[in-house]
């Protein structure tokens, strides 16, 4: 699975394509946004619609820097998202 490596608030963040499938398959995609080790593991989700591709790694390869940036911002803390595993 490709990684991109984006540095936020002196933070180094892995960012992956989820894999979660939404109903709106090949509209919207799933970023999981990853930081630290063990019991200072941090793991922020948030979805996008992509622009120009419509495969997951494509789409996350084309994003630039701002755009990553933009997408952190919007993420919200894994705790309830399925794309990390939540099952209510």
């Amino acid at each position: 699975m490709p990684t991109r490596h984006i540095r936020i608030d002196s933070r180094d963040w892995q960012v992956y394509p989820s894999g979660f499938l939404t109903q709106s398959v090949g509209d919207e995609f799933g970023l999981i946004f990853v930081t630290g080790k063990g019991n200072d593991r941090e793991v922020r989700v948030t979805r996008y619609m992509p622009e120009r591709t419509r495969a997951r790694e494509q789409s996350l390869a084309e994003l630039d820097e701002a755009q990553l940036r933009a997408l952190f911002r919007m993420s919200q803390s894994s705790a309830r998202a399925p794309e990390a595993g939540y099952r209510p």
